[in-house]
């Protein structure tokens, strides 16, 4: 039986990105060798979207956008501008220091968390 998801980020800079979410995000770590950190993602859920071409994205949930904005903000995170409003929820871009975006996002609908 699947017991979990393993997800990759592929970083022109894995350092500075593995730096972000062990020491920005506070994601709890393994050393899997060598300094090769596996974080612990919080609870998730997956979902199937049709599209014309096949893609992955990762998007981290909360409860409070606004705060959880201030809160990136406050520990330097890049977030670009402000908050949108997307109809399923409100989203904000945040980029990690390798130059990759990511979204933070309120959800509106049902979550199965």
């Amino acid at each position: 039986m699947i017991n979990g998801g393993h997800v990759v980020i592929y970083s022109k800079d894995a350092e500075a990105d593995r730096a972000f979410l062990r020491d920005v995000l506070k994601f709890p770590f393994v050393d899997a060798h060598g300094g090769w950190l596996i974080f612990k993602l919080p609870p998730a859920e997956v979902a199937v979207h049709p599209a014309d071409t096949e893609s992955q994205e990762l998007f981290l949930m909360c409860d409070d956008i606004e705060a959880t904005v201030a809160d990136l903000r406050a520990r330097g995170v890049t977030v670009r501008g402000e908050p949108e409003d997307h109809g399923y929820g409100i989203v904000a871009d945040l980029e990690l220091p390798g130059g990759l975006e990511m979204q933070v996002y309120q959800p509106r609908h049902a979550t199965a968390i």
